[in-house]
């Protein structure tokens, strides 16, 4: 049951608008509120102040030297639940809520949050509390550290004038990273196309087009609607143009505020005492220093870079024959590799991304994906109908199968509108703990062809599914190490490792069980061919992976003020193969380091080493439940009560190898 200051803040969050729903089935289901615009300054300024007042108790309380720490870490971990059960909905509803004015202020409610916790852990008299405290256990131990850092990291050790600085940073970086998400998330423009630019893309995708008064084709930037273009559109000057207007969405107001975070984040490095902003953000990822995560990728890149060289010139070759010219006019473009590659994998493995929709329709996949999940971890998911944010959006209860106990919920927002978040993502809404009986809840957000999926759409849900199971899955003592809030550079390994199941038959043929109307089995032959195509342009995926990191990395290095990062970009991306695009803006559009991810872009490969390898435990048998409850145990449930580290050895049984990532990498992969 909740505590009495948990039902309380319900109480009052139910008068502003709140809807919980409880049901005759459990009265432990919680679910997410829906928000009026017009309500949420009052609440957000609400919340804040009860929080103040309850962490002024836990700067009061009379503790001495080594006073057990676990009911100070409970009360803690109690105030910050609960304050979650208001800004995790806002955080999400920033993003995919379809009234603008609501997606405004969670923007401006955000920012306050941001702000309040830059003052709670410049709070010297709590940081003296936790500094007192004796933990009993490793769990403990953790988050007593955890919590500790979290106060250094927000300067409590400098002086009053650095503090005061530091705070004044952090307040305009939140600003900074809002607006230019923001800007590229909310861009209204529309592309103009003639009928006759069209030509190669499927009628069914043409039909979902609005026209204009000139019978002219507009197309904005969703996904659903420029990755067909690019891959199918037989016109190149039409992708071409597709293709740097969709660079440019962010527009160049998107680069001055890029160039104001990096110089912000160098300054605030330069408060700690520290040479770069990279250093500063990796003392406590599992890379630790600028120079191992350099190491790493400089390492990738000299198994990659010669790949890319060669899959360009074989798509150049491809071209050259296909269209009967000479090898030396049949340049490829950064608007026609996807292009060709499409033709060329048509041609050599006869896989059209299009047709395979019909393999993967998206309710059967889903449906699929549940199924399999189940198995694997002993769950079931049972959808119950509750008010959400749209209506389209669905909601599960996560059950465990052999106790019946609710564990979770998921919600799930799978197609395109205007106005939402544009790729694909799991906001984490609530986290679990086990002292409070909270329950998990996550939300998958992603822009799919409603009919069905390709490959790599297919691999994109397993991927989000992994990110969601991951959080509802968590079984932790307190909702602060629950499920994602490990390690940046971890968090993908889970998510990672579960994209196998999108690519071998032993999963992947149970898949036509769930179709209805019926649809194609994936057959061996296909399973091969989907392995081929996988296989195939690893060089040019992981080469563009590599670059992406290093300009990360590049921002947020030593010499942050005096570069610009446009410049960098352009001078970076020309020494690739297939060069620099002129006005394109990649930098102005790039969420992940004005999203969380900036020095963690690198986290994607270092994590998709602890998957690969963490796979490997699985062995033939993608199937095995016993496996599948031991990982479900030792790194899902644990959150971040271990450090990703142990995780990877305690389920492993030794320490991580990064072996099957280059052998992936390089296309030795042993099957």
């Amino acid at each position: 049951m909740k505590s009495n200051t948990f039902k309380l803040a319900t109480l009052c969050l139910l008068t502003m608008g709140i809807n919980q729903t409880v049901t005759a089935e459990t009265t432990k289901r919680q679910t997410l509120p829906t928000f009026q615009a017009q309500d949420i300054a009052v609440m957000c300024d609400t919340k804040i102040n009860e929080v103040k007042k309850q962490l002024k108790s836990v700067e009061m309380r009379p503790l001495k030297l080594n006073a057990p720490a676990a009911p100070v870490l409970a009360e803690w971990d109690r105030i910050f639940a609960e304050f979650e059960d208001f800004y995790g909905p806002i955080g999400l509803y920033g993003n995919v809520y379809p009234d603008e004015a609501v997606r405004n202020a969670a923007e401006d409610c955000e920012v306050k949050i941001t702000q309040f916790q830059t003052d709670i852990f410049q709070n010297p008299k709590l940081y003296q509390q936790f500094k007192k405290l004796k933990p009993s256990d490793a769990i403990d131990s953790k988050f007593q550290q955890d919590i500790l850092n979290n106060f250094e990291e927000k300067g409590i050790l400098l002086t009053t004038n650095k503090q005061k600085r530091l705070k004044e940073i952090l307040d305009e970086l939140a600003t900074i990273e809002q607006v230019y998400a923001r800007n590229v998330r909310e861009n209204p423009q529309k592309i103009e196309f003639s009928p006759a630019e069209l030509k190669g893309l499927p009628q069914s995708y043409i039909d979902a087009l609005n026209k204009n008064d000139k019978g002219n084709y507009l197309l904005g930037f969703e996904y659903p609607e420029y990755r067909p273009f690019m891959q199918l559109a037989e016109s190149d000057e039409a992708r071409k143009r597709y293709q740097i207007a969709f660079s440019r969405r962010g527009g160049e107001k998107n680069l001055a505020l890029l160039k104001q975070a990096i110089d912000l984040r160098y300054e605030l490095a330069q408060l700690f005492g520290k040479s770069s902003y990279a250093e500063w953000v990796l003392q406590n990822r599992m890379a630790k220093t600028p120079e191992a995560v350099n190491k790493f990728l400089a390492e990738v890149h000299t198994t990659v870079a010669p790949l890319e060289r060669k899959e360009v010139q074989t798509l150049r070759e491809f071209k050259a024959k296909t269209l009967n010219i000479p090898l030396q006019q049949a340049s490829i473009e950064r608007w026609s590799d996807e292009y060709w590659s499409e033709k060329l994998r048509q041609a050599k493995y006869q896989i059209d991304q299009e047709k395979l929709r019909e393999y993967f329709p998206t309710q059967a996949t889903q449906d699929w994906l549940f199924a399999i999940s189940s198995d694997l971890y002993g769950i079931e998911f049972k959808q119950v109908n509750i008010v959400a944010w749209q209506d389209e959006v669905e909601y599960y209860d996560v059950v465990d199968a052999k106790t019946k106990q609710l564990i979770g919920g998921l919600y799930m927002d799978k197609f395109p509108r205007e106005g939402k978040y544009g790729h694909a993502a799991v906001w984490s809404v609530f986290g679990r703990s086990r002292l409070t009986e909270r329950k998990p809840i996550s939300a998958l957000v992603t822009n799919f062809n409603r009919k069905g999926l390709n490959s790599d759409e297919l691999e994109t849900f397993v991927h989000e599914f992994g990110h969601a199971l991951h959080g509802i899955l968590s079984n932790t003592r307190y909702a602060s190490q629950s499920g994602t809030s490990v390690e940046r550079d971890f968090v993908e390994a889970p998510s990672q490792m579960y994209e196998e199941w999108a690519r071998r038959k032993e999963t992947l043929s149970k898949l036509a069980d769930f179709c209805s109307p019926a649809c194609p089995r994936v057959d061996d032959a296909l399973i091969e061919k989907l392995n081929a195509v996988h296989g195939y342009g690893r060089g040019l995926h992981y080469a563009r992976q590599t670059l992406y990191a290093q300009y990360d990395m590049a921002l947020h290095g030593k010499d942050a003020l005096k570069i610009q990062p446009l410049d960098v970009w352009k001078k970076m991306e020309a020494a690739t193969a297939l060069g620099y695009v002129p006005t394109t803006e990649f930098p102005g559009q790039f969420g992940h380091i004005m999203g969380g991810y900036q020095v963690g872009y690198y986290g994607y490969m270092w994590s998709e080493v602890m998957a690969l390898d963490m796979l490997s435990a699985f062995g033939n048998n993608l199937n095995n439940a016993e496996v599948g409850q031991r990982y479900r145990e030792t790194i899902l449930a644990q959150g971040s009560q271990k450090p990703a580290q142990a995780l990877v050895e305690e389920f492993l049984g030794r320490k991580p190898s990064n072996t099957a990532f280059f052998n992936e990498i390089s296309g030795q992969r042993i099957k």
